[in-house]
């Protein structure tokens, strides 16, 4: 590849040692004492970086742009990847859409929201289809339910086989009364059926059972490979997901400080991205104000909004099921409230301007993730939160996960966590997966290689592996061949969407629970001077980021840094 890249030594990190100009807080935001207070960027632009790499901040959305039309949605291509991962020329693909569901005894039910991995080969996002794929003949054919006129009198209508023909790339349409007749017709013996799961198999298989042969192990895995690279159709997709969000991440900052509680962050994000087209949120938005920012998932979004605290946005719309994920930290006027929330606001950005920046085809993610922490670690000890030790110590303890204690990123796709295919992102699956490793399952059903908790433990499993391997000196070089094996972990390639969204938490329960009380970590830790760190909550800055040829194309907008200061303090309340 001839391409080097570091995780760099940590006397390379002078430069964030933090020097910061108390100034006069906007008269809005009386509450604030000039000791606390933190520049604005009236007074000085060196409170955020002006990286010239970030993408142009955008006035106002182009609508004609966003309603373009950008041809017929992929499904055969997707399906003949699909087939090409199941390393076969024969059989049928066969996948059920999903159903309408009402909430228990009642008539009411969630919005309708279709499976993913049906989606990719159908581009159908309504209730009660079928898909076939005939892999040696490669014809591709929707069914879809024949609706009953009584139903559109209360429902509607659903498109016709003519509509679904012309909006995505289909041999053909039919009605799903016809499937189970057609396809006990077509099949032959020694027929092998791909079911996603057993309970959404063909029930002709009780009519030729030991003639057709149902497999529920391959698909999954099979479709998760091809999803993980994107056709142009997809990063279109997700590249106006991410435009809608990043037009209302910055209508929130517009308005934030004439805001009063943290659901009012939460409508104005949801009302301007309803009102240009993406009506579906990718996942339930987190308005998180103080202290409450040091919840990764936080949904309350119920709490006043203080003047002394800063609010982490993170939001993301649909644009026609594919997801963005955008996440912003910002002041409630044009300054941060304190000296400690303007240094880990900085802190965190270095870390992921830098990591954007190594982005690139044959990178591994985890020596992402590895540099992200050696800049969070290097800043905490400037800040004196972390003491006793180097860079290298605290790393080889993982002490640092008390305040990173989240993977850099994910995949972005049909799913905000999308799949991840063959290998995990960040950490290989002798870790186990969130709910297993973090000890905090929520009784939902297993997904692999979606959520990773990074632990103590694993960091320190992983910097001490990467001392042993590819990583010598705390740099990575891709001429080793062999020696960079990712080790059951992803290098990143052309096409794929992956978040970078680094973050330093102060989350009191879990830094006091498993850190300041383990003499492992606490002779790390300055008491004294983490206390001064709990009202920040937590601070994370998220942008969605293509990998292309050569390096990566950042398609999140929205303003941070200073012109996101600049949004803040320059808004007017109409």
């Amino acid at each position: 590849m001839g391409d080097s890249y570091h995780l760099v030594p940590v006397d390379e990190f002078e430069a964030l040692s933090i020097e910061v100009k108390p100034t006069s807080p906007p008269q809005q935001r009386s509450k604030r004492t000039e000791k606390n207070s933190a520049c604005s960027p009236s007074d000085s632009k060196e409170t955020a970086s002006t990286n010239t790499k970030t993408p142009k901040i955008i006035d106002h959305l182009d609508v004609q742009w966003l309603y373009k039309d950008l041809g017929k949605y992929p499904a055969k291509t997707h399906a003949r990847k699909v087939a090409k991962e199941l390393g076969v020329n024969c059989g049928v693909v066969y996948l059920v859409g999903q159903e309408e569901k009402l909430y228990e005894d009642s008539d009411q039910g969630p919005e309708f929201r279709q499976r993913r991995y049906f989606y990719y080969i159908t581009g159908a996002d309504f209730p009660g289809c079928a898909v076939t794929y005939e892999i040696a003949a490669d014809r591709l054919v929707l069914w879809i339910p024949q609706i009953e006129p009584r139903k559109v009198l209360w429902y509607g209508r659903t498109p016709t086989p003519k509509q679904c023909m012309d909006v995505s790339e289909l041999d053909d349409v039919r009605y799903i009364k016809d499937l189970n007749r057609t396809l006990l017709a077509k099949v032959q013996p020694g027929t092998i059926i791909y079911a996603l799961h057993p309970d959404q198999a063909p029930k002709l298989v009780e009519h030729r059972k030991g003639i057709v042969q149902i497999d529920t192990i391959k698909l999954k895995p099979a479709i998760e490979r091809a999803r993980v690279i994107k056709t142009d159709h997809e990063i279109a997709l997700i590249r106006r997901a991410n435009a809608v969000s990043s037009a209302a991440h910055k209508k929130v900052l517009t308005l934030a400080k004439y805001q009063h509680n943290e659901h009012d962050i939460q409508a104005i994000f949801a009302a301007y991205c309803m009102a240009h087209g993406a009506k579906r949120q990718a996942y339930p938005i987190i308005a998180a104000s103080g202290p409450n920012a040091s919840t990764l998932h936080y949904t309350s979004n119920d709490a006043p909004l203080d003047p002394n605290h800063v609010v982490v946005l993170d939001a993301g719309a649909e644009w026609r099921c594919y997801a963005s994920d955008v996440t912003r930290t910002f002041p409630l006027s044009g300054c941060f409230p304190s000296r400690q929330a303007d240094a880990i606001y900085r802190a965190v950005e270095r870390m992921q301007e830098e990591c954007i920046e190594r982005v690139a085809p044959g990178v591994p993610f985890y020596v992402l993730h590895l540099h992200a922490c050696v800049v969070a670690a290097t800043a905490l000890l400037e800040l004196g939160i972390l003491h006793g030790g180097s860079v290298a110590d605290i790393l080889n303890r993982g002490t640092v996960a008390a305040f990173f204690p989240h993977g850099l990123g994910h995949h972005v796709g049909l799913e905000v966590h999308d799949v991840s295919g063959r290998e995990r992102l960040l950490l290989p699956s002798v870790f186990g997966e969130w709910e297993e490793v973090s000890g905090i399952g929520r009784g939902r059903g297993k997904v692999s290689s979606k959520r990773e908790f990074v632990g103590p433990e694993q960091l320190a499993a992983l910097y001490q592996e990467s001392l042993t391997s590819a990583l010598v000196d705390c740099a990575l070089t891709s001429e080793e061949g062999e020696a960079a094996n990712a080790g059951g972990r992803q290098t990143l390639e052309k096409n794929m969407v992956v978040t970078i969204e680094p973050g330093i938490y102060f989350c009191r329960e879990y830094i006091e629970g498993y850190f300041v009380n383990d003499p492992a970590h606490s002779r790390y830790i300055n008491k004294e001077e983490l206390d001064k760190y709990w009202d920040v909550g937590g601070v994370r800055i998220e942008d969605d980021i293509l990998v292309t040829d050569k390096g990566y194309e950042n398609l999140t907008w929205a303003p941070k840094g200073f012109e996101m200061l600049k949004e803040v303090e320059e808004a007017r309340p109409f």
